[in-house]
């Protein structure tokens, strides 16, 4: 029976229907899995820092660059997401949740870090705010790529007309695809995959607390909010603490490398890049592993 699972661990919170689920599908979704009072909880941090109630100097905010070049927009309505909220207090409940934790550690082994998370806030009326179909690992310097997961939850329902995510299952088992600026007119670092024709998506629409986990090497996406309300979501990304790092350097990410240095430029320092990771990573169970190693020495 083992033999058969190549990108789950464990049964520790999967059945093993599950497990074959999201061996050939890149994905394993859980409907109502995080209980709305919680949920009204992030929510509302989002929108004290989208009002500046709260302080998020060690937060990366977003501005909707077609909403900003309106001029008339400010808060909610105009943030498209925060990032790098490990180390906030009322945030981080969320990364660390057991029943987000468990599965992970059923699908990545027991010892997880988090290193990527993102409350995404799809606001009325913009002209951007699609994310074209792409893979994570396109972005992330950390392998080996089944022992990264992420987790992705609704905090609001979540349509096709809203914005829902849309996924092509099975494409985990896919290499890493050629990325880049599909649609120009979005933020940077927006990339995604550039030949997409080919692709029929599955549209997951799903209802507040419903979740969502995935490989990182999964095609995935959304489309934009065509509707007067948000479309919010909040996510974590995983890796085993015994993951590696790459020099993206030496392969066709190494545009990613380049963008982002280049802003942290324009901000006024320079950071390596992976060293930029290791500052917005935390560890959240088990002990310290090879990934910590590393970080220490960077």
């Amino acid at each position: 029976m083992a033999d058969m699972f190549i990108y789950t661990v464990s049964n520790k919170a999967l059945t093993s229907s599950q497990r074959i689920f999201y061996e050939e599908n890149g994905y394993i979704y859980f409907k109502n899995l995080i209980n709305h009072e919680d949920l009204d909880k992030y929510k509302q941090r989002f929108i004290d820092i989208c009002n500046g109630i709260v302080d998020s100097s060690a937060i990366t905010v977003v501005k909707d660059y077609s909403l900003l070049k309106q001029k008339i927009f400010k808060g909610e309505r105009l943030l498209y997401k925060i990032q790098d909220f490990l180390y906030d207090s009322v945030l981080f409940d969320y990364a660390r949740d057991k029943r987000i934790v468990d599965v992970v550690s059923s699908i990545i082994g027991d010892g997880i870090t988090g290193f990527n998370s993102m409350f995404i806030n799809k606001p009325p009326n913009s002209l951007t705010n699609s994310h074209p179909l792409h893979q994570d690992l396109h972005f992330f310097p950390f392998r080996p790529e089944n022992k990264i997961c992420g987790s992705w939850t609704a905090v609001e329902k979540m349509t096709e007309e809203n914005g829902c995510l849309m996924v092509i299952p099975g494409s985990h088992k896919s290499s890493l695809l050629l990325h880049g600026y599909p649609n120009p007119l979005n933020n940077s670092i927006y990339h995604g995959i550039m030949d997409t024709n080919h692709f029929k998506p599955v549209q997951l629409p799903m209802e507040k607390g419903d979740t969502i986990f995935f490989h990182p090497l999964l095609i995935h996406g959304s489309g934009p909010n065509l509707t007067q309300g948000f479309r919010k979501c909040i996510s974590v990304h995983y890796l085993n603490n015994n993951c590696n790092f790459i020099n993206m350097r030496d392969t066709e990410q190494e545009f990613v490398v380049d963008e982002v240095e280049k802003i942290f430029v324009l901000k006024g320092f320079s950071v390596d890049y992976n060293q930029s990771w290791v500052a917005k990573s935390r560890r959240i169970t088990g002990k310290p592993g090879k990934y910590h190693e590393l970080t220490s020495r960077l």
